[in-house]
């Protein structure tokens, strides 16, 4: 927010001077300045010049070769193609050479045009950057100044200082000059109470002098009709609960004209455009207390009636940007007799804007609750400067001193004159908390002892209505315009900054030790195996929309946002692939086809969908909560692309890469064996290719499946080709005690192989054949493990060729190694026939020759 400091020193003239001084005082009470702009450093070589002659240039007719009087005598020729130059003994700005106007980064130079020299420029309002644009030169009134005098000294309004201030969601009341400036007087020791600021803005508006005024004479009152229609104006309030209080107040005879250039430059420079006398007038309250106003066509308002209600949905309304707007049954409405005129807090509506021809105004200062606000202002995407400040709480207790100082400087500005008194309608009462500081706590927990009475002291500074008082505590009423302020610590929050946070020592705290903790870990731990693994993290929205969820063949939604920030992040996922499927595809259309990402999050799911044991301990034990999801920890990773090669050209990644890296995954984390087993059509399986599709087990339970993405899912996401996906259900993973890692000795005694071929049908899976290898070896069988396949010729139809390897050695060899043997042949040769014929047996499979 844009802060002037010479609108502060209107409000405290007792503020120092030095503005670094100011700085440091705000960023010290917790109004951060970020940046820090001298408006007038730039302007104070510029000088109030007359013009002594015009003539016309010699080669260029839209030039003109001006003569002024820079003082003493001193005379300087300018060329200027303003169309506006005064007659002779009319005063202008000159920016001589070496000058650096506003937005400049070179000072100004001797040059040429069309010949003629010209040493320095006369200046316009946008070249002294108090106007976006202009049309011609700075005319100054007559008897500004003397000519060689500053333009500051004419013009005192250019002198000023801007900072830009972060504030915080939490201090509303410091979105308005006024706010800040009781910080300031609180921390300086000024005072700053109703009186003086009453005060202060009556004789600001005592000093505009409006020059040439052709405003209607003092004498000119409003008629009885007009005080009548006012008074039997209908303020209707249906909503309390979005607006418990709305103010209104009328104004007539009024003349639309341009504001003076003290408010238009002003209005410029922090931020905001100027339009005419009214509008800015509404916007000069907007910055001065913080409190959005809004201006209505008093005639163009139909019945004489005004209703503050909840929008229909599917009511059309448009807006002063000249947007139509759908509205739900959630948005505020201001409206007339026949319809909308405003969307409560947000922006007004186009049809009672006001205009050139404009007479009667009406204004409006309300208070609007923040959270209606928000959801509306979002909804719409419309954020301003109006929104900006109702979304974190207005002071509903300063309407009525709004609205009349409003007035008195519209009937300043245009000659208005009050219709009638302020009316403020009250749809409910609005409740001024009170809380409670204790000395001792408050020392306790800043770890500073500051005095009870500075205590005390600094909270009335800050409009804090001390209820009661006593050695141990305080008990104050909050101010209305200090909604961030409800509790104990809130109030000692406020001392601790006007005190002075600067002289609060810096303490280490004692350790203390804590138990270690296991939140987390499981995610962290098997983040690291994924990424020794090869794959990359991405950070994905717990978010998604209804659409990706069923096109990645997921269970539907169970959880929906009610006020989501864009509609495709409208309800809360149910699977991890949407998000990773969408940087897959992301990076494709990008060039990049090697992809390898995982994500780690919850997932939400049906109570009664929950698969792992864990969920369904999670599941809710009453029945009337079982609507309830439940956040099951998930795992998903997509592999694409080629595999990496050196030497001969890419090979792209197959549904076996799917596999190690589950397989990986899994035996990484756990230290426990994983298997592999091809379950058709399994429900969480709707999204894999169905012949590609598995499970990962361990010791028998399902903790994670594989396979590649199902044509339909790669067509929706427009992938182009396929990729493979690994999910582990991470609730699964952790119901397993991971064993601890144990010392074995080296082995000693060599190990016997054995190898066998089999002729095996393509309906037999490898698995299998290991698995009665395995059992039927016996101790002596180390390890069974496949190392070939051949298919093709000199093979039955539909068989393929498996080779697998059996390792024989001593069992004692792993444990007791001083103690292990070698085995003999016959020991071997014994056990393999055993082996043979068990897959004989089992499997109707017999050795190749």
């Amino acid at each position: 927010m844009r802060v002037s400091l010479r609108w502060l020193r209107e409000l405290l003239p007792e503020l120092p001077n030095d503005a670094g001084t100011v700085g440091e005082r705000l960023t010290s009470i917790g109004l951060a300045v970020d940046g820090v702009a001298d408006l007038g450093s730039r302007l104070r070589a510029l000088q109030v010049v007359a013009v002594r002659a015009i003539a016309p240039h010699p080669k260029r007719d839209q030039l003109r070769l001006v003569d002024v009087d820079r003082g003493n005598g001193v005379l300087q020729r300018v060329v200027c193609g303003a169309p506006n130059v005064p007659a002779p003994g009319g005063l202008v700005v000159l920016a001589p050479l070496g000058a650096r106007l506003p937005g400049m980064d070179t000072p100004l130079a001797a040059r040429e045009i069309g010949g003629i020299p010209s040493e320095g420029m006369l200046c316009s309002e946008s070249e002294l950057g108090v106007s976006e644009k202009s049309d011609g030169i700075l005319i100054l009134p007559a008897g500004a100044a003397a000519p060689g005098s500053s333009v500051l000294d004419a013009l005192p309004e250019l002198d000023d200082v801007i900072f830009e201030l972060d504030i915080t969601p939490n201090r509303p009341d410091a979105l308005g000059h006024v706010g800040i400036a009781r910080d300031l007087a609180a921390s300086f020791n000024l005072a700053f109470g109703a009186e003086q600021l009453d005060a202060r803005l009556a004789a600001a508006c005592e000093q505009i002098k409006l020059p040439n005024s052709t405003l209607a004479d003092a004498s000119d009152v409003v008629s009885g009709a007009e005080r009548a229609a006012f008074d039997s104006l209908a303020i209707e309030i249906h909503d309390a609960l979005r607006c418990p209080r709305y103010g209104a107040a009328a104004a007539a005879r009024v003349r639309i004209a341009p504001s003076p250039d003290f408010m238009r430059w002003r209005l410029q420079r922090l931020g905001i455009r100027p339009i005419s006398n009214v509008v800015d007038v509404t916007n000069w309250m907007l910055l001065l207390f913080g409190q959005p106003m809004h201006s209505f066509d008093w005639d163009r308002l139909r019945g004489n009636r005004i209703t503050v209600r909840r929008a229909n949905d599917g009511e059309v309304f448009t807006t002063l940007d000249d947007e139509e707007r759908k509205l739900i049954a959630d948005d505020l409405l201001i409206t007339d007799g026949e319809g909308p005129t405003a969307l409560a807090g947000v922006m007004g509506g186009l049809h009672s804007e006001i205009a050139d021809g404009t007479a009667r105004v009406l204004l409006e200062c309300a208070y609007f609750t923040p959270r209606g606000i928000r959801r509306t202002a979002r909804r719409q995407a419309l954020h301003t400067e109006s929104s900006h400040r109702f979304e974190r709480g207005v002071d509903s207790g300063a309407i009525e001193l709004v609205l009349g100082h409003a007035l008195a400087l519209l009937q300043k500005l245009s000659g208005a004159k009050w219709v009638s008194a302020v009316r403020v309608v009250e749809g409910q009462p609005i409740a001024r908390p009170s809380a409670t500081l204790r000395f001792a706590r408050q020392d306790a927990l800043l770890g500073i002892q500051i005095l009870p009475g500075e205590s005390v002291s600094i909270l009335r500074r800050l409009g804090f209505e001390v209820l009661e008082e006593n050695a141990e505590s305080v008990t104050v009423r909050v101010p209305s315009y200090r909604p961030d302020v409800s509790r104990e610590v809130d109030l000692i929050e406020e001392v601790a900054r006007i005190h002075g946070l600067d002289k609060i020592p810096t303490r280490i705290p004692a350790r203390v030790n804590q138990p270690r903790r296991t939140t987390g870990q499981m995610e962290h731990e098997l983040t690291e195996v994924a990424m020794t693994l090869g794959l990359s993290e991405a950070l994905l929205y717990g978010f998604t929309s209804e659409q990706m969820l069923a096109q990645v063949k997921a269970l539907p939604p169970v959880v929906k946002i009610e006020n989501p920030l864009t509609e495709d992040r409208n309800v809360m996922r149910t699977s991890l692939l949407p998000g990773l499927l969408e940087a897959l595809g992301r990076a494709r259309r990008r060039g990049e086809s090697n992809v390898r990402l995982f994500a780690i999050g919850s997932v939400f799911l049906p109570s009664s969908t929950a698969q792992s044991e864990l969920a369904q301990s999670l599941r809710p034990r009453d029945p009337e909560d079982a609507i309830l999801p439940v956040e099951a920890p998930r795992f998903a990773a997509v592999l694409a692309g080629s595999r990496p090669t050196w030497l001969k050209k890419p090979e792209a990644l197959d549904v076996y890469d799917a596999k190690a890296m589950a397989l990986e995954l899994v035996q990484r984390y756990l230290s426990l064996p994983a298997t592999v087993l091809q379950v058709p059509q399994q429900p969480h399986h709707q999204h894999l290719h169905p012949r590609g599709a598995a499970d990962v087990q361990v010791q028998g339970k399902t903790v994670g499946w594989f396979g590649p993405l199902h044509p339909d899912v790669i067509d929706a996401f427009d992938l182009g080709e396929t990729a493979f996906v690994v999910e582990l259900d991470l609730a699964a993973v952790e119901t397993f005690e991971r064993p601890r890692p144990k010392y074995r000795p080296l082995i000693k005694v060599p190990g016997i192989i054995r190898d066998v071929s089999f002729e095996v049908p393509n309906t037999v899976f490898a698995s299998t054949i290991v698995d009665v290898m395995a059992k039927s070896a016996g101790e002596l069988c180390e390890s069974v493990e496949p190392f070939d396949l051949f298919e093709g010729e000199g093979l039955a139809t539909g068989c393929r060729a498996l080779a697998f390897r059996l390792l024989y050695r001593d069992p004692k060899a792993r444990t007791k190694p001083d103690e292990a043997r070698t085995l003999t042949d016959a020991e071997v040769d014994e056990r393999q026939r055993l082996v043979l014929e068990a897959v004989s047996k089992q499997i109707g499979l017999a050795p190749r020759g």
